[in-house]
């Protein structure tokens, strides 16, 4: 079984997704489906079809996160060195190009959020940059062809 890894804070966001689904979404689609069949003839009714798809979601999505739970394995973020790149750490980049800067910190897949700077550790760019130390050159290929970033700074920073 791979364990899968988290932030603390990165696995409470995701219990609490699952403790939502289970405790209020779960009882309101039921209820949503009891009021549908109420409504008569099942075949051509649009409610009902659109509460059952939307239950199908639901339970898809606790059995990915009830099974995502189990396998979490929370790390230690005050254990790291800060010296290389790591799962936990915030990076800074450049790209080497035109000289952009950009800040990642590297998390588990579940928590990667590109738009707030959190990057998956099994992304490309994170896949380059761990075990490397600043001043450090790293080329990425990513399917957006290849780029050249220069590693400033490293720090470890809790979330």
């Amino acid at each position: 079984m791979n364990r899968i890894p988290f932030t603390s804070s990165g696995l409470e966001k995701i219990k609490s997704e699952l403790n939502n689904l289970k405790k209020s979404e779960r009882p309101n689609i039921i209820q949503a489906i009891a009021v549908a069949r109420e409504h008569g003839d099942l075949k051509e009714n649009a409610e009902y079809h659109a509460a059952k798809d939307r239950q199908s979601f639901i339970e898809g999505r606790i059995t990915e996160l009830e099974d995502v739970t189990s396998r979490a394995e929370v790390i230690d973020l005050s254990k790291l060195s800060g010296e290389t790149v790591t799962f936990g750490t915030k990076v800074k980049i450049v790209d080497e190009e035109n000289n952009q800067e950009t800040d990642y910190q590297i998390v588990g897949p579940y928590e990667a959020n590109l738009d707030v700077g959190l990057i998956s550790i099994a992304s490309p760019i994170a896949k380059a940059l761990i075990g490397k130390e600043v001043g450090t050159s790293v080329t990425v290929s990513a399917p957006g062809g290849t780029k050249h970033y220069e590693i400033l700074s490293i720090e470890i920073i809790s979330i």
